[in-house]
């Protein structure tokens, strides 16, 4: 049996440890697990991919390490735990954003996607003011609130700018790419949810699943080469 099918099955397995002991009311054995998954998942990235991009391995490295600050962040304080979780969360989505960014040519995509860019940025601020408005409440210290804007900011610039590098190159590796960012961009919105209004498995469930979901796309577009786009 080849590395990656191990690997694989492993994901698979600690996952579905994770949905077992989530509906089984053991969330705190359900909340390690999923610390696990996707360090589990960036592993086999290294492990089974020849030709690696270096803001692809730094995105993984970054949230790998923030998940598994969650195994020991009761030995944090709150405030080191907040900060420290968040930052390397925004520096991996920073880096996928850098990823992505080099992989379009800036100056065409602003002459020739205005409109899209316009509609995409007005949705963002919608987006985040949204978002904002349902932490606030929560938010104990004032930096908090600032992280979170940034987290929200960094994470839509992702989703935007992997949209705007489908329309742009429009093929397989850009496609996957969109979705992932997508799927993210939705569990994080559920996660959000979740967290600060509504406590229930289900939804905790289908955010974990979205992210994985995303990781998986995000696994399969690395091993994909870009086609020049067809520039007019």
């Amino acid at each position: 049996m080849s590395k990656s099918k191990i690997l694989v099955g492993l994901v698979l397995l600690i996952y579905t440890l994770f949905v077992v002991f989530q509906f089984s009311g053991y969330e705190l054995i359900a909340y390690n697990l999923k610390s696990l998954i996707f360090p589990m998942i960036a592993l086999t990235y290294f492990i089974c991919v020849k030709e690696k991009s270096l803001y692809f391995m730094l995105f993984l490295i970054f949230y790998s390490v923030s998940e598994l600050l969650t195994i020991v962040s009761d030995k944090l304080s709150y405030s080191v735990d907040y900060f420290l979780g968040n930052a390397l969360y925004i520096l991996a989505y920073l880096m996928l954003f850098i990823k992505v960014c080099k992989s379009i040519n800036l100056t065409h995509v602003f002459k020739n996607f205005k409109v899209h860019i316009i509609v995409l940025t007005a949705l963002n601020i919608y987006i985040v003011y949204v978002l904002q408005v349902i932490i606030n409440p929560h938010v104990e210290l004032n930096y908090e609130y600032f992280i979170e804007l940034i987290y929200n900011i960094v994470m839509l610039l992702l989703l935007s700018s992997s949209l705007l590098n489908y329309f742009y190159r429009d093929n397989k590796k850009s496609l996957y790419l969109f979705i992932g960012s997508l799927c993210i961009v939705f569990s994080e919105v559920i996660g959000v949810a979740y967290l600060y209004v509504m406590k229930q498995s289900l939804l905790n469930f289908i955010a974990v699943t979205l992210a994985l979901i995303a990781f998986y796309f995000f696994y399969q577009q690395s091993k994909l080469d870009n086609k020049e786009p067809l520039i007019c």
